[in-house]
């Protein structure tokens, strides 16, 4: 029997991301895939069964390799567990693709969260407003992952200036200073939000922060009539959110192929 909340899961957000564009992004369709183009770096997203096997599968396959070697960029091509054809990732790997770490994909219904999870002693979550609430969530990001902070901040600041009130960013402050930060992202035309981009500073880690992110960003959706909330969830993650009410229904994987 399917699980009803990874039926709603491909049925709602895989068809949004095969036909909606994100904020500060453009689609371009070689079905049954469809490129994401205008963030970081490529995506390639595909239906739960892309419906071809095979030499096919591999003619897909190369491609988006073509496509994205012309245009001299990395992309990701966005896998779950449950896809067919299930040789899908062997295929990837031998087209010169790497696997990055397996995330978890876990789904909870937004009433099932409960909204009493108050920040730690000193602590203060609120709406980020304005760009520069958006370059302190990049300086964060830099911070915490090591990433380059004025792409970063050039990726929010692009993504703000496109978005139509489908995104929230929310911060944790201590002493005036962001110490961690996450975003709720509404999928447009279903009943889901995502919760993406968590960072949080060492010395604020294991101390309800998480927690208390993602309380604050339900009660959020669900004054947007949101109804279900999704995470892709690495290991450390997945048991708080457990805990949470949300429930694992698959893992993802993505394959990253880089040029030369």
């Amino acid at each position: 029997m399917t699980d009803p909340l990874l039926a709603a899961y491909d049925a709602e957000v895989r068809t949004a991301e095969l036909t909606t564009a994100e904020p500060g992004t453009t689609l371009d369709r070689d079905a049954p895939v469809t490129r994401v183009l205008g963030t970081r770096r490529g995506f390639v997203v595909g239906p739960p069964d892309l419906g071809v096997t095979g030499r096919a599968l591999d003619a897909l396959i190369h491609r988006q390799v073509r496509f994205f070697a012309s245009r001299g960029e990395a992309f990701e091509w966005k896998t779950r567990a449950h896809d067919r054809p299930a040789d899908l990732p062997g295929r990837l790997i031998a087209a010169g693709f790497v696997p990055e770490e397996t995330e978890t994909v876990l789904i909870a219904p937004v009433e099932a969260i409960s909204p009493s999870a108050p920040p730690p002693a000193g602590v203060t979550i609120r709406e980020a407003t304005g760009e520069a609430d958006l370059r302190r969530i990049a300086h964060l990001s830099a911070t915490v992952f090591g990433s380059e902070e004025a792409a970063v901040a050039r990726d929010l600041l692009a993504r703000a200036r496109a978005d139509h009130g489908t995104t929230v960013h929310v911060v944790a402050e201590s002493a005036g200073h962001v110490v961690s930060a996450a975003r709720l992202e509404l999928v447009g035309g279903t009943s889901f939000a995502g919760l993406w981009g968590g960072a949080t500073l060492p010395d604020f880690r294991g101390r309800g922060l998480y927690r208390a992110l993602v309380a604050h960003r339900a009660a959020t959706a669900r004054t947007r009539g949101v109804r279900y909330l999704q995470v892709d969830a690495l290991p450390p993650s997945r048991p708080i959110l457990q805990r949470l009410a949300f429930t694992a229904v698959t893992t993802t994987t993505p394959y990253v192929w880089t040029p030369a």
